[in-house]
């Protein structure tokens, strides 16, 4: 890519945008192509846009935005120490050379798959930091084998995915979509019993129903909290809690999913893909639920079987269900043909205020990562177990008067450091100071 001192006239390619540089404004004519301080290029792809920053870049790290446009959020936070730029690219092969060659830290969404061959044309690269749900489109393991750490924002979108399990149990027990559906069609309601011929289930009364919610993390609690609300019987099954934890909820705890699958008329799952719970949902565990049970899954499409979830909906086993199938075939797979279900791609976390919550975490995460150097201070480390595996560890000493031995207890750490520093200020204090 040429540098913006030997560029030639009307060529078109990426090109980095150096803080001093004068700013060249476009005629009215073809348009302004700045908003916000972001200044843009029609490209050729590959494509790299660069923000400019207030001082000169050659010695500044490069941090790019690999899969969107948008950096106006990422801007202000790491302008300071960064150039910022923005590929706006769908595989690796659209990902500008520039930001293989020599980007330290790397945004990304989910459009993108990082496998470790992928990850190994990056030559720089130190950090990664991905946004949205999931990290299953990255090689963990791969990625601190080449000393990369790789951060996952997910303390984002809680309160929207909990209202959209809630809003798609709404649905089935209500039927809102399918009337919706009925009435843009131009059919008209008959009577109580044709929605029983023709649906296959009718409107369900909520008060008094069980819901079983399988993982009663952050946002199976926020589930749980909501559910109540509208009458459902709470129980859950998870069996990394510990003991006692329902009674701060105020919920029933199921000690095998069994027990759970056997008591519930509607299970939501809220727990992350891990080697132990891929297609937890199948033919056997179907089996197990009470016939016409509701299914919903706002989380990975992985944890249920389609094939078998589709066999149950056309069986009648299961009376509706409501799903991300992010990564299922809805054209040529199995649920294609499925009654009673209602699809949504992977955007239960989608909102105005949690992208805004996303990215500025985002952002602060990749400064902490440039600054500290990587594990560092990293706030949203996943494969800090395989760095420690590949011997790299913490590269920021402990402040003075704190232990190194907190494992990663923050509010310990600060408690220690202020009852030390409160000592210390005791024992300076004159003679006669008030104590």
């Amino acid at each position: 890519m040429d540098s913006p001192n030997n560029s030639k006239r009307g060529r078109k390619s990426g090109k980095e945008v150096g803080a001093g540089a004068p700013r060249k404004r476009r005629s009215r004519r073809r348009g302004r192509a700045e908003t916000g301080g972001v200044e843009g290029q029609q490209e050729v792809q590959p494509q790299l846009q660069s923000i400019p920053s207030t001082s000169a870049t050659c010695c500044r790290p490069l941090v790019a935005l690999l899969d969107g446009r948008d950096c106006s959020v990422e801007m202000p936070i790491l302008k300071d120490i960064s150039t910022v730029a923005f590929c706006d690219a769908t595989s690796i092969t659209e990902i500008h050379g520039k930001v293989l060659n020599e980007a330290r830290g790397v945004f990304m969404w989910d459009k993108i798959q990082l496998s470790a061959e992928e990850l190994e044309r990056f030559r720089s690269l130190k950090i990664i930091v991905k946004m949205g749900p999931g990290v299953d489109n990255i090689d963990l393991e791969a990625a601190a084998d080449l000393g990369i750490a790789v951060c996952h924002v997910n303390d984002s979108g809680i309160e929207e995915i909990a209202d959209t399990t809630i809003g798609m149990m709404l649905d089935l027990y209500r039927k809102i979509s399918w009337f919706d559906k009925m009435e843009k069609a131009g059919e008209k309601f008959r009577n109580f019993e044709s929605l029983q011929a023709d649906r296959g289930s009718s409107c369900v009364r909520i008060r008094g129903e069980t819901l079983g919610l399988i993982g009663l993390g952050r946002v199976g609690t926020a589930v749980s909290l909501r559910a109540k609300v509208f009458g459902f019987n709470v129980i859950f099954y998870d069996p990394y809690l510990k003991d006692g934890v329902e009674k701060s909820y105020g919920l029933t705890r199921a000690y095998t999913l069994a027990e759970l699958l056997a008591q519930s008329d509607c299970i939501s799952l809220h727990c992350g893909l891990n080697e132990h719970n891929g297609n937890i949902i199948n033919e056997f565990t179907i089996r197990q639920m009470r016939p016409g049970a509701f299914v919903v899954n706002v989380s990975n499409s992985k944890l249920i079987d389609e094939g078998a979830l589709a066999t149950a909906l056309q069986e009648g086993k299961i009376q509706g269900a409501a799903l991300n199938t992010a990564g299922f075939d809805m054209v040529g797979g199995p649920l294609n043909n499925a009654p009673n279900l209602t699809c949504n791609p992977n955007v239960a976390f989608l909102s105005q205020s949690a992208l805004g919550e996303f990215r500025n975490a985002a952002a602060s995460e990749m400064r902490r990562g440039i600054i500290d150097g990587v594990p560092g201070t990293l706030k949203y480390l996943v494969n800090r177990e395989h760095l420690r595996k590949a011997g790299i560890h913490s590269s920021v000493p402990s402040p003075p008067g704190v232990p190194p031995n907190f494992g990663g207890n923050y509010y310990a750490a600060a408690a220690y450091a202020a009852a030390v520093a409160a000592q210390t200020t005791v024992r300076s204090a004159p003679d006669g100071a008030a104590h």
